[in-house]
């Protein structure tokens, strides 16, 4: 039987799991296993040659119980609904945990921004807007960055629905520049977000993070700062690196710089000099302290889960870990902490954001920082906590699920108290 890897699919036997771990209601749960609202659009943008092309859009309203609807819009040239939908569900339970009062979304176009020049991504961007601004806006769904999408977007967002509204409405949309009120912090809000679960999690662990061994999948925005901050906070000992490209590895470790310089003149990390060329397969299987999945979904299955040797897993990327995976590593005792416990930095410090939107009041990096690490710090704890709790009682759950238990009631509670069921 072949292992399941549609990923709406996998986020429901996830939150199914949770469910019946946890007893819950079924009404809440039918409520819970399908989105909210789910929103397809067709948007026709100028291109460079004066040309019209029409592009496939979506927007998916997962659950609102808690707060407006929060998540980022993806450009990618496979991104599909169901991708979406998983997304946005993720969403939802990462922004429980975290008990931020958010719900959560999601949103994508199929695109391929590669092959796209700036005057031809802005009139995408402000179509886009055009196309879904009765389903936004500071207190409905509050978009921002994600895949192929960048700060310069998120401004032309909120320039396109100031336009529209009739006034400055900085607050639709977070992951903006800083010039037009984005927040300090913002940049590398996931990546330092996921360091501090590393560090909590070595010391439950009692894994010494100084010349730690490291190696990452992925490249991209998340990983990038993973490598630089691990070095910098930890002084740990990056080994492996990887992009769409292949990956390398060095058993000395990976100087930071010399890599961001490879990358710029040969596009790929496989030009580091010294380094060993291996596959992305072989990455994750290295036999390191920590091993960081910053990529794609669906990077370690049923056909790898056996083979795969760190200490501790910390998930960077969204949905890396199929649920057949997870299983093969709780019955191997391997340590792994979800996606939607370590990769929230990124939407608590959206959602610092917003709140400096609103309120007109700014804060310094510093004061960011402080604030995310006492959230992430209290949400591990939290995990950490349910787990004992359902091991006291003589059931074994993995992190996981101990996350999403924590999730699912908080969400489905607000439900309750709002006469959702």
């Amino acid at each position: 039987m072949l292992e399941e890897l549609d990923p709406f699919k996998i986020a429901q036997k996830q939150l199914d799991d949770a469910a019946s771990l946890m007893r819950l209601d079924k009404q809440a749960l039918s409520i819970l296993r399908e989105p909210m609202e789910t929103l397809i659009v067709n948007i026709p943008a100028k291109m460079r040659d004066g040309s019209t092309k029409t592009f496939t859009g979506f927007r998916v309203h997962y659950n609102n119980a808690r707060g407006p609807f929060k998540g980022g819009i993806r450009f990618h040239p496979q991104e599909n609904l169901d991708t979406v939908k998983a997304l946005s569900a993720w969403m939802t339970w990462k922004c429980a945990l975290a008990d931020i009062p958010l719900g959560g979304g999601k949103g994508g176009i199929i695109c391929d921004t590669k092959k796209m020049n700036d005057y031809e991504l802005e009139n995408l961007t402000r179509a886009y807007v055009r196309a879904i601004y009765k389903f936004m806006g500071p207190l409905i769904d509050i978009p921002a960055p994600d895949v192929y999408t960048t700060p310069q977007m998120m401004a032309w967002i909120a320039d396109e629905y100031s336009k529209i509204t009739g006034y400055n409405a900085f607050g639709a949309v977070t992951g903006k520049p800083l010039e037009v009120w984005g927040s300090q912090g913002r940049g590398d809000a996931t990546a330092m977000g996921g360091m501090y679960v590393l560090r909590e999690a070595a010391k439950y662990r009692k894994v010494n993070l100084k010349n730690a061994s490291i190696a990452i999948q992925g490249f991209g925005n998340a990983g990038n700062f993973a490598f630089s901050l691990a070095k910098k906070m930890f002084n740990s000992k990056i080994v492996a690196i990887s992009d769409s490209e292949g990956a390398i590895y060095s058993k000395k470790g990976l100087d930071y710089e010399t890599l961001l310089d490879v990358k710029k003149k040969k596009g790929t990390v496989q030009g580091y000099p010294g380094a060993e060329k291996i596959t992305n397969e072989q990455l994750l299987e290295l036999n390191v302290d920590v091993l960081i999945p910053a990529a794609i979904e669906n990077q370690i299955t049923s056909a790898n889960a056996e083979r795969i040797n760190s200490k501790i897993l910390l998930e960077l990327a969204n949905g890396p870990v199929t649920p057949e995976a997870d299983r093969i590593l709780a019955e191997r005792k391997l340590y792994n902490l979800p996606d939607f416990l370590v990769n929230s930095g990124g939407v608590i410090v959206s959602y610092f954001e917003w709140l400096q939107n609103q309120s007109g009041a700014y804060w310094t990096a510093d004061e960011v920082y402080k604030k995310l690490d006492a959230i992430m710090t209290r949400s591990f704890k939290d995990v950490t906590s349910k787990q004992q709790e359902y091991l006291k009682e003589g059931k074994k759950i993995n992190t996981r699920m101990a996350a999403y238990i924590i999730a699912v009631d908080r969400v489905s509670k607000a439900m309750k108290y709002r006469g959702w069921y």
